[in-house]
């Protein structure tokens, strides 16, 4: 009989343990991490954290027949196996069905301008829903070409998957946002014409947000970098006969200027230069002389009763030119002040400065110069010949500069101070129209 029952009593202690590893859902949240939804009986290596546990099944012992000596004694430990394997088989499959299961949902953002969903890849469909720039799709299933999309109005259909751009891209574009939502301002533009930002000078960069025509859109940053050559034969060089050859050197790469621009909804990215035109007051668009004009910024008003302007009061203006050329390591080599003739109603020019290699911001603010408020306007130059542009990102990179600032006296525009270095000449092969040669007297 001791042998007898050191076996049941092991048999009892081997069901418990069983019962015992069986652990509820508080248990698994601690050993796992996860958020279950009701109890699970999936067996854990440790059971110091149990905090309720599942007992074995009931034995009817009063319904099984007696059997004498060891038949009753194996059958008792039979039963008493299958009793807790089988409730730990049963809340091992049913337990863990209950798991919250978190799917990834995928997502993709229209590119085009408009397009309709069709809920069908055939020749012939039906449209079964319209989608526009911007908007966010949830992709439901993948096909060779096309995507099926699910709007979020529940509107399900098809749609081709170069019309679209994936997460990782929007991610970009967010971010781009995020690290340029405080830059200041160095000038303005209007735009052409329809024209997708994109996240990189160049052509090849990704594009999404779809900007209007006429937008105004603030100005940020300049790059300027190759144009993509385009795939056509070059007519080679037609040498004399007996004279050496010598290797060509290759033509300098055509330069692109990107602007990196903001619009009024904050959005931020890459416009190509040539397809905005800069945001200058109608006053003086024309008296740029063959320059563009980068920038005009107001100094003051003058009040004029014959002018037609709101209030007549008449702006003056501080701008900056440059030649109508991509890629300069500088943004503007002239600057030109405009002053308003109230005797004879018409811009004037009150000051001119050339051949200097000046940076962008130019900024404009008010300094009292003995008890009169004047108006002062700074920008930087070049103080060397190290003027170049960033060989890796393409933008203007100044190097050492030196900052000129100029107040208004009147209709003059005198210099506050001198600078410690002297600018460099910017364009030294465009002669000052001023510059005169002198003729010399008769007799």
């Amino acid at each position: 009989m001791g042998r007898a029952g050191n076996a049941v009593r092991e048999a009892d202690a081997e069901a418990a343990g069983l019962s015992n590893a069986i652990v509820t859902r508080e248990t698994f949240r601690l050993e796992s991490g996860l958020k279950p939804t009701g109890y699970c009986g999936c067996i854990l290596g440790s059971t110091r954290t149990i905090k309720r546990v599942f007992s074995p099944l009931p034995m009817p012992s009063a319904s099984l027949p007696r059997y004498s000596g060891g038949q009753a004694r194996r059958g008792r430990l039979f039963l008493r196996h299958m009793a807790a394997w089988t409730a730990s088989a049963i809340l091992l499959l049913s337990g863990c069905s209950h798991f919250e299961h978190h799917a990834q949902h995928e997502y993709v953002y229209a590119l085009v301008k408009q397009i309709s969903l069709r809920d069908r890849v055939a020749v012939v469909s039906n449209r079964v829903g319209e989608v526009t720039n911007g908007q966010r799709l949830e992709v439901l299933e993948h096909g060779k070409r096309f995507l099926r999309v699910k709007t979020d109005k529940g509107e399900i259909g098809w749609i081709e998957e170069h019309e679209v751009i994936d997460q990782k891209t929007w991610d970009e574009f967010e971010q781009m946002k995020k690290d340029h939502e405080h830059d200041p301002v160095v000038a303005t533009g209007v735009l052409r014409d329809e024209y997708w930002l994109r996240d990189g000078p160049g052509r090849e960069s990704n594009r999404f947000f779809l900007l209007p025509a006429d937008d105004k859109l603030q100005l940020l940053a300049r790059a300027s970098v190759p144009k993509p050559e385009a795939n056509q034969p070059v007519p080679l060089p037609v040498s004399k006969p007996g004279a050496p050859r010598k290797p060509a050197a290759p033509p300098p790469p055509v330069m692109e200027d990107y602007w990196l621009v903001r619009d009024a909804g904050g959005h931020v990215g890459w416009v190509r230069g040539r397809m905005m035109d800069e945001d200058v007051p109608d006053g003086i668009a024309g008296l740029g002389e063959g320059q563009k004009i980068v920038g005009a910024y107001v100094l003051r008003t003058v009040y004029d009763a014959d002018a037609s302007v709101p209030n007549h009061q008449v702006p003056e203006y501080v701008t900056v030119m440059a030649a109508w050329k991509d890629g300069l390591p500088y943004d503007f080599d002239q600057v030109r002040v405009f002053t308003w003739n109230v005797r004879k109603h018409r811009y004037e020019t009150a000051y001119r400065e050339r051949k200097i290699a000046g940076y962008l911001p130019v900024t404009v603010s008010q300094q009292t110069f003995g008890k009169e408020q004047e108006p002062v306007f700074s920008f930087r130059v070049a103080a060397n010949d190290a003027v170049a542009l960033d060989p890796q990102t393409g933008m203007v990179k100044p190097g050492d500069t030196v900052t000129e600032s100029y107040h208004m006296e009147g209709v003059m525009v005198r210099r506050i101070g001198e600078p410690a270095n002297k600018p460099m000449s910017a364009r030294t092969d465009v002669p000052n129209r001023h510059d005169k040669p002198r003729r010399r007297r008769k007799g």
